[in-house]
């Protein structure tokens, strides 16, 4: 019995490699799909913390206005619609129903300047950590001593 579960020919050979190449290649797509979502979730998160009082807002419902009131602890902020001549109306929403907004995150340019500086950090410490120090000025070569003085724009030496 258990050598006709041992014994496979070459035809189901295949199809597990198939099958086997189709179980990674569901995994890849669940991993990198996981990966992008948690950061549009993010950003979604540093857009809806960046509203301000005077932020233009348009909600998931499609309702445009000026941002009147934020409050961080309910979670919530006041839209103002409307204009002087037709009236204008307030209205509370929740941060969740931010659809599009003209806010920008500062943090965010914080963060990308953060990982600016990391990745120099990075750089300068792959860098070799003894730099051969300058000769002395007895030891430079002739050449280097004797270097003429750079020219102005108008063709006459400093």
């Amino acid at each position: 019995m258990f050598k006709s579960l041992l014994e496979v020919n070459g035809n189901q050979i295949g199809t597990f490699v198939v099958l086997g190449v189709l179980v990674v290649a569901i995994i890849v797509m669940f991993v990198f799909s996981g990966r992008r979502r948690k950061k549009q979730e993010e950003e979604a998160k540093t857009q809806r913390d960046a509203i301000r009082p005077g932020s233009k807002v348009k909600t998931i419902g499609g309702i445009c206005g000026i941002v009147v009131e934020v409050d961080h602890e309910e979670n919530t902020f006041v839209l103002e619609t409307g204009s002087e001549n037709s009236g204008k109306s307030f209205m509370k929403f929740d941060k969740l129903a931010i659809w599009q907004t003209d806010a920008v995150a500062d943090s965010s340019a914080k963060a990308e300047e953060k990982e600016a500086d990391n990745k120099t950090e990075e750089v300068k410490e792959e860098a070799p950590a003894e730099l051969p120090a300058e000769l002395p000025a007895e030891e430079k070569p002739e050449a280097e001593a004797e270097k003429p003085a750079p020219a102005s724009k108008n063709g006459k030496k400093k």
